[in-house]
């Protein structure tokens, strides 16, 4: 297989803009040869529509995005209005805030690739090493491991998520993987030998200590992961920025948590907004130096050998009482108990409170299944009470968005 330098083209440093391209239901072996022409210049860049998405949701976001073309199994179809991007652009990621408005992360060739490179460098992978692709292809979870395959010099093995594939495919190649952490929880459940894998790198949510304990007790190498699209995936391993990535916090004292702040070559190029609206005037920040920051919407602290702990979403901190409450902080201590296999602790509307904490719970056993009172206790005992949650809601799963990561706009909804 040719490398990612005998590929590149003249264009790939042209100044000249390039052309925009959405891709939708392609195969993910058709979208990373589309992915490898794009990092080398050869050919547009892409926006990927994940799978799954609604005709109208498509449709939102191609008004959105602007690409000049839409790709699809049956060809390429020119669009009206599109609008070019950066000369290094290589891929577009949309993504949405709050307000779901559709919003596009612009990563250039260099950035994705600087990534890559981090990544395999600091877990050792050799060139030649397979990389399994069991995440959205059309996510930047995917794109990443995609990317990292073609710096070692590989493709992507594409399997679907099914416990048993996986591991097959696992004890036949010793790949390395990326996944979310209900994926492993489910590859556990399944009694795995997680040692016939290469690295496990762990992103997209909070994995509690004990899952990662028990990962590793059944030969799991897991590297959890912090990152986001804005970063070209996990720039943060194990608590470690990769090299090349620094991190700050920017709180009001000394050594107190507060928002992160990530700058280094894995940064975004820019957003690329609907026509009309402007991305937050402060989400990239330049210092003295004139070097770029993003100020990121997550809540963190450094510890004393520098290792960042990321403690949850600033816009999800539960107001309850006039008390503030950081969810993945309760999240934690109520996936430790026996009784919760799954959960995800959300704040929702309360007369009372403002706000109340809720725990969403997937039980071990359905037959007997945690009481409030439990999990309220179980709490308390590393927390203040106003921490406690002080509602239950048992299901038999957890909705999930495509990108593996818990639906949290559905979790805040109570169950009809």
């Amino acid at each position: 297989m040719a490398t990612l330098e005998e590929h590149r083209s003249p264009s790939a440093t042209s100044e000249d803009a390039r052309a925009l391209q959405a891709v939708r239901d392609l195969s993910p072996a058709h979208l990373e040869r589309l992915l490898g022409q794009a990092l080398n210049g050869v050919g547009p860049a892409l926006a990927p529509i994940p799978d799954g998405t609604p005709d109208a949701r498509a449709q939102a976001l191609l008004s959105a995005m602007r690409p000049s073309s839409l790709r699809t199994p049956e060809g390429v179809v020119p669009l009206d209005g599109g609008v070019p991007v950066g000369p290094d652009a290589a891929v577009v990621i949309t993504t949405s805030g709050s307000t779901g408005v559709p919003k596009g992360v612009e990563l250039s060739a260099t950035a994705l690739l600087a990534s890559a490179r981090a990544s395999v460098a600091r877990i050792g992978a050799a060139p030649g090493d397979t990389w399994l692709c069991v995440l959205p292809a059309g996510h930047i979870s995917g794109i990443q491991v995609m990317v990292r395959a073609l710096v070692c010099g590989t493709e992507a093995v594409h399997v679907p998520f099914e416990v048993d594939l996986v591991l097959e495919t696992a004890r036949a190649l010793r790949p390395h993987v990326s996944l979310v952490p209900t994926q492993l929880r489910r590859l556990l459940a399944a009694g795995a030998d997680l040692s016939t894998f290469g690295a496990i790198l762990l992103g997209g949510a909070a994995a509690e200590p004990s899952l990662l304990a028990s990962a590793r007790a059944a030969g799991g190498r897991v590297v959890t992961t912090y990152g986001m699209s804005e970063t070209c995936g996990g720039c943060v391993y194990d608590g470690v920025p990769l090299d090349g990535v620094d991190l700050r916090i920017e709180s009001a004292e000394p050594g107190a948590p507060g928002r992160v702040l990530i700058s280094g070559p894995t940064l975004l190029t820019t957003y690329r907004m609907p026509p009309g609206t402007e991305a937050a005037p402060d989400a990239l920040t330049d210092d003295a130096s004139e070097r770029r920051w993003l100020r990121t919407n997550d809540l963190g602290r450094l510890d004393p050998q520098g290792r960042l702990h990321v403690l949850g979403r600033m816009d999800e901190v539960v107001n309850t009482g006039g008390h503030k409450v950081v969810p993945d902080q309760v999240n934690a201590l109520v996936n430790e108990h026996p009784k919760v296999a799954e959960s995800v602790v959300v704040g929702r509307p309360d007369p009372e409170w403002g706000e109340r904490v809720c725990a969403v719970v997937v039980p071990t056993d359905p037959t007997d299944p945690p009481c409030l009172e439990e999990l309220r206790s179980h709490v308390r005992e590393s927390l203040p009470s106003y921490a406690a949650p002080r509602e239950l809601e048992l299901r038999a799963a957890l909705p999930m968005l495509a990108s593996g990561k818990p639906d949290l706009v559905a979790l805040r909804r109570p169950a009809s």
